[in-house]
C-alpha cells in the first residue's frame, strides 16, 4: 500500500517567519536574528511584521534609517545608533502620534560591545524593558540582524534569539528555476533535465541563496547547463572555510570496492532508497546512521568511504579530539559549530572515527574538567534531535569504552559487528589489493588467502602484497608469484594471536547486541575460540 497523499509543506524559513509573527504579536520587544543572509531574511521579516500589523524600517551605520523601499528618512535618526534608539523611545511615548513599527537594525552588535558601546547598550536595554508596556496602537519592536551569536549578558533576559535557517530544497529549487527562467530561450531548453535538476538541488542544499545562485550562474556560463558536480565543489569551499570538519576524498568503486560484509552492504543499499523523490513523497524517514564496532583492520573505515562514493555525497570526518581547546567553553562551541555546518551541508556522510577515544572520560572519572562529558551530551542531543539528511557512520574498536546511551535505538538505526573476514572475504580482499598494486596475473592467490592468511584481518591480508612485491623486486624485478605472498604471510603475527583475549571479549559483547556485518560472523567467531579435544 502506497501513501499517495501530497501535502505542500512550508519551508523552514516560512515556519520561522510565522514564529517571528507570533513573537511580535505577543509583544516581544527585542529579537536577535542570527544570519549571514541579510537580503533574504529581511524579506521574511517584512512579511512577518506585516502579518502582525507592523510596518518595517531599516537602520545601518552606512545610511541611517530607511523605509523598506530604500528611501532615507533623516527625521527618524541618522547613522548614530543612539539617535535611532532615542527616536524609537520617543515614538513609543504617550504624547507621540506614531504607527506600530518594527526597527530592523543591521550589525548593531558592533555598537553595543563594551566598553565603548556601554551607552548604546544601556539605551537598548532600557527600550527592551519599556516597550512591552507601550499601548497597542504605538507598539514598537527592535530586531537586531547580525551574523554574531554573542549576545551581551545584559540583554540575555530580554532578547529572543532566532538562528535563521539556510534555504531548504524548496527555496533552492525556486532559486534554480529563476536562474534558468532568466536565460535566453535557446539556452533554457537544454539547461536542465528532470534528473539534473534534482541532482543540482540536492548538491546546493547547505549553501546560502547567493552562493547557490552564484554556482548555478557559473555552471550555466561555463557549460550552458547546471552541473551538480560544480555545485558540490562549492560545498568543499564552505567546509574548508569553517575549519571544523575535514572533507575526505572517498574511494573509487563504492561498495564493490569492499570485500565481504554482505549483510551490512545489503542494509546500506536499502537505506539509500530513502533519499529518492519517491521515498520523500511516501513519507519515508531519513536514515540516521550506523555504529560499526569490531576488530581493528577489518574494513570499518573503508566502508565509511565506500558509502560516500556509492551514494555520491560528500564525506565529512568529524574529529572531536581536534576540536578541543584549552579555553573554557570553546571545545563545546566548536562541536556545536561542526553540527551546524553538517546540517547546512545537507545530504552527506559524517564519519566519527574511533568514537570511543573521543568519549573516553565521559562516563568515568577524568581530569579534563568535564569536557568529555559535555561532548557526549552534545553528541547525544544532536543525534537524537537532528532533522537533516546527514548519515552518521561511527566506528569503534573498544566497545567496552562506549557509554550505553550512545548505542541505544534512536541514536543510530543499527549497531553492526565487524569480525575477522571469512575465507571468501579474505580472497576478495587479497584480490582487490593485487589489483590496486597492478599484480593482476598472480595465480593461486586464493589458496594463500584461505590457508596462509587464516585469522588475518583485512588490513593484514592487504599488507602482504607490498611485502611480496619487495621480495620479487629484490629477486631481479620479476613478477609477483603466490610463493611470495605465502612468504610474506608467514612473517605476519596476526592481531587475532597477539590480542586473542581482547578479541574474545569483543566477540562476547557482540553476541545479542549487534548484527553481524558478514554472514555467520558470530558463529564463525565462536568456532575459532573452541578448543578441539582428542576423544
Amino acid at each position: 500500500m502506497t501513501n499517495t497523499t501530497t501535502v505542500k509543506l512550508k519551508t523552514r524559513s516560512q515556519q520561522v517567519a510565522e514564529d517571528v509573527c507570533a513573537l511580535l504579536r505577543s509583544r516581544n520587544p527585542l529579537l536577535w536574528v542570527v544570519t549571514n543572509e541579510e537580503a533574504r531574511v529581511e524579506r521574511y521579516l517584512v512579511e512577518a511584521a506585516a502579518a502582525a500589523g507592523y510596518i518595517t524600517r531599516m537602520w545601518d551605520v552606512g545610511v541611517g534609517v530607511t523605509e523598506i523601499d530604500g528611501r532615507v528618512d533623516a527625521t527618524l535618526g541618522g547613522v548614530d545608533p543612539g539617535d535611532t534608539l532615542r527616536t524609537i523611545g520617543e515614538r513609543s511615548g504617550s504624547s507621540s502620534k506614531s504607527e506600530r513599527c518594527v526597527w530592523v537594525m543591521r550589525d548593531l552588535h558592533s555598537w553595543i560591545a563594551p566598553p565603548v558601546g556601554a551607552t548604546v547598550l544601556r539605551q537598548l536595554r532600557n527600550l527592551a524593558r519599556a516597550l512591552p508596556g507601550v499601548p497597542r496602537e504605538k507598539a514598537q519592536a527592535v530586531v537586531v540582524l547580525t551574523p554574531s551569536t554573542d549576545i551581551p549578558p545584559e540583554l540575555r533576559g530580554h532578547a529572543t534569539v532566532i538562528e535563521w535557517p539556510l534555504p531548504d530544497r524548496e527555496e533552492i529549487a525556486a532559486t534554480l528555476d529563476a536562474a534558468v527562467e532568466a536565460l535566453p530561450e535557446d539556452v533554457r531548453t537544454g539547461a536542465l533535465s528532470q534528473g539534473s535538476r534534482d541532482a543540482a538541488i540536492d548538491s546546493a542544499v547547505g549553501l546560502t541563496r547567493e552562493e547557490a545562485a552564484s554556482c548555478f550562474a557559473k555552471s550555466l556560463v561555463q557549460n550552458r547547463f547546471v552541473s551538480a558536480s560544480a555545485v558540490a565543489n562549492e560545498k568543499r569551499r564552505v567546509i574548508s572555510r569553517d575549519r571544523v570538519l575535514e572533507w575526505v576524498d572517498p574511494i573509487s568503486g563504492g561498495l564493490d570496492a569492499v570485500g565481504g560484509l554482505e549483510n551490512l552492504k545489503g542494509w546500506l543499499v536499502s537505506r539509500s532508497m530513502a533519499y529518492t523523490p519517491a521515498a520523500r513523497q511516501y513519507g519515508l524517514p531519513m536514515p540516521k546512521g550506523a555504529l560499526l564496532a569490531g576488530i581493528p583492520g577489518c574494513g570499518k573505515s573503508l566502508i565509511a568511504k565506500a558509502i560516500a562514493t556509492a551514494w555520491n555525497v560528500p564525506l565529512l570526518r568529524l574529529d572531536m579530539g581536534a576540536l578541543r581547546s584549552k579555553f573554557v567553553g570553546e571545545s563545546e562551541a566548536n562541536l556545536r559549530k561542526a553540527f551546524k555546518v553538517i546540517e547546512a551541508i545537507g545530504r552527506c556522510v559524517v564519519w566519527l572515527d574511533e568514537i570511543e577515544k573521543a568519549m573516553q572520560g565521559a562516563t568515568s572519572g577524568s581530569s579534563d574538567g568535564g569536557v568529555s562529558a559535555d561532548a557526549l551530551g552534545a553528541v547525544l542531543s544532536w543525534m537524537q534531535d537532528r532533522q537533516g539528511e546527514a548519515f552518521v557512520i561511527a566506528t569503534a574498536n573498544d566497545v567496552e569504552g562506549l557509554p550505553p546511551e550512545l548505542t541505544r535505538k534512536g541514536r543510530f538505526d543499527e549497531v553492526w559487528w565487524v569480525d575477522l573476514p571469512t575465507d571468501q572475504e579474505r580472497v576478495s580482499v587479497l584480490q582487490a589489493a593485487l589489483r590496486q598494486y597492478g599484480c593482476r596475473d598472480v595465480t593461486g592467490f586464493e589458496g594463500v588467502a584461505v590457508t596462509d592468511c587464516a585469522y588475518f584481518s583485512g588490513a593484514e591480508v592487504a599488507a602482504i602484497v607490498p611485502d611480496a612485491m619487495f621480495r620479487a623486486f629484490a629477486d631481479g624485478g620479476r613478477a609477483v608469484a603466490a610463493a611470495d605472498l605465502t612468504y610474506a604471510a608467514t612473517n605476519v603475527v596476526p592481531m587475532s594471536t597477539m590480542a586473542a583475549e581482547k578479541i574474545k571479549k569483543l566477540r562476547d559483547w557482540a553476541k545479542g547486541r549487534a548484527r553481524p556485518a558478514s554472514a555467520k560472523a558470530i558463529e564463525r567467531a565462536a568456532s575459532t575460540d573452541a578448543r578441539q579435544l582428542d576423544l
